[in-house]
């Protein structure tokens, strides 16, 4: 058994420890307290916690980083986006597989030890168990005008079958979003997600004001898309509701469903998501970078929805550091407690990835999946310092010992 002792611990389920010790037995947490423990390894003026949780991110376009610029306007950046993607759709191809190699790496290195990733092809299931990167990886569908969703669905589920091989990586399906799938195919999703209690589900959701505008009316820039692309359903017909409303009314949403994003939602959205115990996944960043503007995060809070945080991808982002995602919500909540935050980018967020009983806080039994975090001289207030953010060379784990 090894000992750490740090000026600062956090369990996150718990007050910060000031001179505190964790106890590692193997790969688990053995003990955390504070009393003398002279024969623990001394980190000095550092903190410990545990590794932070990526509740959203897109692996799989870790090579488009950096060609893809930011947009005014989402449709504009989704275009580009498509575009991008069209020039390597071999999803073998090295250049993705390389680079999403290197994003895994980029997030462990600044403090990630969890992640929800989305992937349109699975390739990251075996990058992921090669890195040893718990993750639940959610299989992305799309299809707004699919003949036989149940079809599309059972295929794609033997698909995920054949990549399950430990308890560590996840695979389960998810829809894309209201204006990429047809409310046949969210069916034939949830019912896939009835079908073991033990599966999630997530959607990108409230995004974009187009896609409020597509909901309600029908038209505008996402059906001009859809049409162009050859995928237009004429016998959908808008539901004239909010994104939330619509996907509740359909009967998808509940607490294993996590929806990304929001920048969209109004306070009768979140009144409906906390009532049904969703987790609502922000990304900050992102939401800037693709033109949809900033997350009503202190809303999120104000309402009692459960909050976790995500990068989305390095195609909208600059990169998968999760400490610089929450210096941005930061700047955004600046009411909203420091100590809550931080237990949004660890526990929330492992519970929303239905982890919770393995990550996200210094817990006895549970892993040892641990971080400290160098803190400069004169910081009183560590948890708050934690928000500023944090780089890479700041940051050692204490599990790979």
């Amino acid at each position: 058994m090894i000992r750490y002792k740090a000026d600062w611990v956090l369990p996150i389920v718990d007050a910060p420890i000031r001179g505190g010790w964790v106890a590692v037995k193997g790969d688990r947490i053995a003990g955390v307290g504070s009393e003398p423990a002279p024969d623990a390894i001394d980190l000095g003026r550092a903190v410990i916690l545990p590794a932070l949780v990526n509740a959203h991110t897109h692996l799989e376009l870790s090579y488009l980083r950096d060609r893809v610029p930011p947009s005014t306007r989402f449709i504009n950046w989704i275009r580009v986006l498509m575009s991008a993607r069209r020039q390597c759709p071999d999803a073998s191809d090295p250049r993705i597989l390389d680079a999403a190699r290197e994003g895994i790496s980029e997030a462990r290195a600044s403090g990630t030890g969890l992640v929800g990733d989305i992937s349109n092809t699975l390739v990251t299931v075996p990058l992921l168990r090669e890195a040893g990167l718990a993750a639940h990886v959610f299989y992305e569908l799309l299809g707004f005008n699919t003949p036989d969703p149940e079809k599309r669905v059972q295929d794609s589920r033997a698909q995920a079958r054949e990549m399950a091989a430990d308890d560590s990586v996840r695979v389960s399906l998810a829809p894309h979003a209201p204006y990429s799938v047809s409310p046949g195919l969210f069916s034939a999703i949830r019912a896939d997600l009835e079908g073991e209690t033990t599966r999630l589900s997530s959607v990108h959701l409230g995004e974009s004001q187009d896609e409020v505008e597509f909901l309600k009316h029908g038209g505008g820039a996402w059906r001009t898309l859809l049409e162009e692309l050859g995928v237009w359903n004429e016998e959908w017909t808008p539901p004239g509701s909010s994104p939330v409303a619509y996907l509740a009314d359909l009967g998808f949403l509940d607490s294993r469903v996590i929806v990304v994003h929001g920048v969209q939602f109004s306070g009768d959205d979140l009144a409906t998501l906390r009532s049904l115990g969703v987790t609502v996944v922000s990304c900050p960043r992102s939401n800037k970078y693709v033109g949809v503007g900033d997350p009503p995060i202190e809303s999120f809070y104000a309402m009692g929805v459960s909050v976790a945080f995500g990068t989305d991808s390095l195609a909208s982002v600059q990169d998968l550091n999760m400490f610089s995602e929450l210096a941005a919500a930061r700047r955004l909540a600046p009411r909203v407690s420091a100590r809550t935050l931080l237990e949004s980018a660890t526990l929330c967020g492992a519970s929303a990835l239905g982890f919770e009983r393995e990550y996200g806080s210094i817990e006895a039994g549970k892993r040892a999946s641990l971080i400290a975090v160098q803190v400069p001289a004169g910081v009183s207030d560590v948890e708050e310092y934690l928000l500023t953010g944090i780089e890479p060379g700041a940051i050692r784990w204490l599990d790979h010992e």
